[in-house]
């Protein structure tokens, strides 16, 4: 899939996890996180990887059983190429893998993006009460 200079991949070959950690580093949900366990997160999850002629610019993971349940997470798209649609490029393509078609739930948590997520079909938790989590801030940044 390309479009104006960019091209989205989910071909393994093609996502970058050095590129993918150098963002991840320094997000909000997993500042501090080693390499190690990105390039683990990245072999166990369906990932897409937005690139320009110069690397990977944008990334999204989606843990999933690909029967049931997903949950979208790790999406970014660096600072200098946003603003041309791309997020949305990324979860278009995302939701329309054949691997995610048909899914009882379909999750994600953001602190600030809830306007991109909300035109994609994404809600606030219907019934929040029934949602539990343990949450570990920091965790990554701990020796």
């Amino acid at each position: 899939m390309e479009r104006d200079g960019y091209r989205l991949s989910f071909a393994p070959a093609d996502i970058d996890a050095v590129a993918a950690h150098a963002f991840l580093i320094r997000a909000y949900w997993c500042e501090g996180i080693p390499l190690a366990l990105i390039e683990r997160a990245i072999a166990n999850s369906l990932c897409i990887a937005l690139r320009d002629d110069q690397g990977q610019v944008g990334f999204a993971r989606v843990v999933t059983d690909r029967t049931t349940f997903a949950y979208l997470c790790d999406v970014y798209v660096l600072d200098a190429h946003r603003g041309r649609g791309l997020a949305t490029w990324m979860i278009e393509a995302l939701l329309a893998h054949a691997d995610l078609q048909g899914l009882r739930r379909f999750m994600l948590f953001t602190r600030d993006a809830h306007a991109l997520y909300s035109g994609h079909g994404f809600a606030p938790l219907a019934t929040p009460q029934r949602g539990m989590e343990i949450v570990r801030p920091g965790l990554y940044l701990k020796p």
